[in-house]
């Protein structure tokens, strides 16, 4: 029998966590059963179990990727608030309505596992460390709080305006850093 390749391994292993990832943005993660996502990945329950013991395991994958994604966006080029109002931009896109689902409840999940909570944490922490000594701690802490605040806004107001947001964002940003 011939080998799979680790490229196919790898998209085998997409295919479950978009499987996933839109069953949980569509029904919560606790409302979403194994059979939903065998149903919406086409694939065999016996299959998904090869690739992950089961949903905290994928949550904890598509969290994680998540992070990951958000932590490259911070370190692109060497403008800290210019990448953290991408992300703004990013999250607040009519296509990111999946992200925000899953983000919400991943940080709902934050209470009840310290797995997710770890990495919600690290989130933070990759703010921090992007902006360095630029910024004061406290401010990087208001601007996790403002990205929050947009995800949880953006999810539920559709005249809800970004690019008039961050423009604010940008301003208060402006006057709150020390002067060179």
């Amino acid at each position: 029998m011939p080998r799979v390749s680790e490229e196919h391994l790898a998209n085998r292993r997409r295919q479950i966590l978009e499987a996933a990832a839109g069953c949980f943005a569509r029904n919560g993660f606790h409302r979403t059963s194994m059979q939903d996502i065998v149903k919406e990945s086409g694939l065999s329950a016996g299959l998904i179990y090869r690739y992950f013991s089961g949903k905290d395991e994928m949550i904890l994958a598509i969290v994680g990727e998540w992070h990951t994604s958000r932590a490259a966006g911070l370190k692109a080029g060497d403008d800290p608030l210019a990448a953290y109002l991408g992300l703004l931009r990013d999250i607040a896109a009519p296509d990111a309505a999946l992200r925000r689902n899953l983000g919400l409840q991943a940080w709902a999940e934050t209470v009840r596992e310290p797995r997710i909570r770890a990495l919600a944490r690290q989130g933070v922490d990759d703010q921090r460390e992007a902006f360095g000594d630029v910024v004061p701690d406290a401010m990087v802490r208001v601007l996790v709080a403002l990205y929050q605040g947009l995800l949880l806004q953006a999810s539920w107001d559709d005249d809800l305006d970004a690019e008039a947001f961050v423009a604010a964002v940008r301003g208060l940003v402006r006057r709150g850093l020390p002067a060179d």
